[in-house]
């Protein structure tokens, strides 16, 4: 039996729930458990960065804003490595920072929200 002993948990609601992302960052499918964040809305980011872009297919991801108490996004969460979770850092582009939340589940997780800079209030 193989166990893990430091699993890093991502809840994700976009482009790493898709296999071929996962296999080019990972060299793997990861497992995944479906989830909610609860006070999250869904929107849209541009994404520049070619790589990324290559990564994915798209240069449109979702992006992860706050939103009110009636809100909440349906994802996945990821059980990653702690290298996964660095190769995941280096994917997710300078629109997003990454936060640890309480999903629906009661879980803890990573997850990537949009970064809110002082000119974006």
């Amino acid at each position: 039996m193989n166990v893990v002993a430091d699993v890093e948990r991502v809840f994700s609601y976009g482009t790493l729930r898709l296999p071929h992302v996962q296999r080019a960052l990972y060299g793997r499918e990861v497992p995944t458990t479906d989830d909610q964040l609860l006070g999250h809305r869904l929107d849209w980011v541009l994404i520049t960065d070619a790589r990324v872009i290559e990564t994915s297919g798209s240069d449109r991801h979702p992006i992860l804003r706050r939103g009110g108490a009636e809100d909440a996004v349906t994802g996945a969460c990821l059980e990653l490595t702690a290298s996964e979770l660095e190769a995941t850092d280096a994917y997710e582009v300078d629109d997003y920072v990454r936060t640890m939340v309480t999903l629906a589940s009661g879980r803890t997780a990573w997850v990537y929200l949009e970064r809110v800079t002082d000119a974006g209030r």
